[in-house]
């Protein structure tokens, strides 16, 4: 078993390829949200950033991505556990609030496809903004387990 590295380096002092492994692949964070403006309630989409390669559930532009999506949110050890919008499956957000990986995480599993397989990605799941007329957006919401079946 690899060195779980993550249960004795507290998240703050992660090096980045420490950090940036925990990153299950799920790409939840890349799907859209709509915010309702009078209650602050916020909706998942099934609609992703057009960089999102959706079959290989990764960013085609992960060093640049600001430099394309300026507002692409990065997830780091001070905002892991605050964000709404990351799902309750996220390694990040379990971690954040001292919870394990979750089983099927590649960490534990050795397996890159093992979030996918799980049935926790959005590959399948998801279409490209650039597929869709952005005013259309709220045709597109979906239930908060959507990613999660």
């Amino acid at each position: 078993m690899k060195d779980k590295f993550w249960q004795r380096i507290p998240l703050q002092e992660l090096n980045e390829e420490q950090w940036e492994s925990l990153c299950d692949g799920c790409c939840q964070c890349c799907a859209h949200k709509l915010e309702d403006e009078d209650t602050g309630e916020i909706f998942k989409t099934n609609v992703v950033c057009e960089y999102l390669d959706t079959e290989q559930c990764h960013c085609r532009v992960y060093p640049e991505r600001h430099q394309y999506v300026p507002d692409c949110i990065k997830i780091t050890p001070q905002n892991a556990g605050e964000l709404p919008w990351v799902p309750e499956t996220c390694s990040y957000r379990l971690l954040a609030h001292g919870k394990p990986l979750p089983e099927w995480h590649p960490l534990l599993t050795g397996q890159k496809a093992s979030t996918g397989l799980a049935g926790k990605s959005v590959s399948g799941k998801v279409i490209s903004e650039a597929d869709i007329n952005e005013d259309d957006m709220e045709d597109f919401i979906v239930e908060d387990d959507y990613f999660d079946k």
